[in-house]
């Protein structure tokens, strides 16, 4: 009984490491525990562990993994910068030469009278100068936007007509007709615009007698062919290259689309002489009243005489 109880199970046995070295193995016991031939002591076979350890790695710099970080370029030498700053100078001084120049030619044409016209109408396309709030005086802008008025209504005119006469040409097969009103409109807006619209602008702008006389000349001329637009009377190709109340009572009786259309025309080149009379009977009043023709006289015989000498 006694010896079935000696072994303590609560003492504390010495727990044996297999891996150590023979020595304490020797001392220390056989385990009770088998286990097999991992377990089983082999002095001398397995050399001692050694308590050496690697280099440490260099540490990774902070912002390393950051894609935002920002990165060291380097700077140009102080030659470059040297160099840099040189050519940025000159070019300022050429540019500061340029302006003086464009400048002085302002100042040369100020004083001689000359407007520089910048392109500004129409607003998508610019073509011609026009800017009448600005360059004509306040008591002549009413009187020159509705000679701009005229203007228009001679190209809405002109445009009307040659649609009139495409529809002619379609019913009746006349192709003259339709040529004729394509000249109409290609040269008569341009040339009214050059003969006296502008001549008025400049008259107005600069008081000029001479631009004023050029405009009453042209514009006399304007007038005469709206009229006889107007009328369209049988001179060439009996009048159907023009939409006036001749053609469009000639054309009605045969069909009235065409006739409706020519009398459309016809109401056009009335509306449009009407409004070109009233606007050089305007003009030729502020013309006397301020003087010009006296001015006028004067500066045609002075260019007589010079003519004469």
């Amino acid at each position: 009984m006694a010896g079935r109880y000696d072994h303590n199970p609560f003492e504390e046995e010495e727990e044996v490491n297999p891996f150590a070295d023979g020595g304490r193995g020797k001392a220390g016991g056989q385990s009770k525990f088998g286990g097999g031939s991992f377990f089983t002591s082999t002095t001398g076979s397995v050399p001692p562990a050694t308590n050496s350890r690697l280099s440490p790695l260099p540490p990774e710099p902070a912002d390393f993994y950051n894609p935002t970080a920002p990165v060291d370029i380097p700077l140009d030498s102080a030659s470059d910068l040297k160099k840099k700053e040189r050519e940025l100078q000159a070019k300022e001084a050429e540019l500061k030469r340029r302006e003086q120049d464009v400048r002085r030619k302002e100042e040369a044409a100020a004083r001689a009278g000359i407007v520089l016209e910048e392109k500004n109408w129409p607003p998508f396309f610019p073509i011609i100068h026009h800017d009448i709030a600005n360059e004509i005086p306040i008591h002549l802008q009413k009187l020159q936007y509705v000679a701009f008025t005229t203007l228009l209504g001679l190209a809405f005119a002109l445009l009307w007509n040659l649609i009139a006469v495409t529809t002619a040409w379609i019913k009746h097969g006349d192709a003259k007709i339709w040529f004729l009103a394509i000249i109409y409109f290609i040269s008569g807006v341009p040339g009214a615009y050059v003969l006296w619209y502008r001549p008025l602008y400049r008259a107005f702008r600069s008081e000029s007698a001479l631009k004023f006389g050029w405009f009453f000349l042209f514009y006399m001329l304007h007038i005469a062919f709206c009229i006889f637009a107007a009328v369209a009377p049988p001179v060439v190709f009996k009048g159907k290259s023009l939409a006036g109340i001749l053609p469009a009572v000639d054309l009605i009786g045969n069909n009235v689309l065409v006739g409706v259309f020519y009398f459309i025309g016809f109401g056009l080149f009335c509306l449009e002489s009407v409004l070109s009379v009233w606007v050089i009977q305007q003009v030729y009043m502020y013309f006397r009243g301020s003087g010009k023709a006296a001015q006028m006289k004067r500066e045609a015989a002075r260019g007589a005489m010079r003519a004469a000498i």
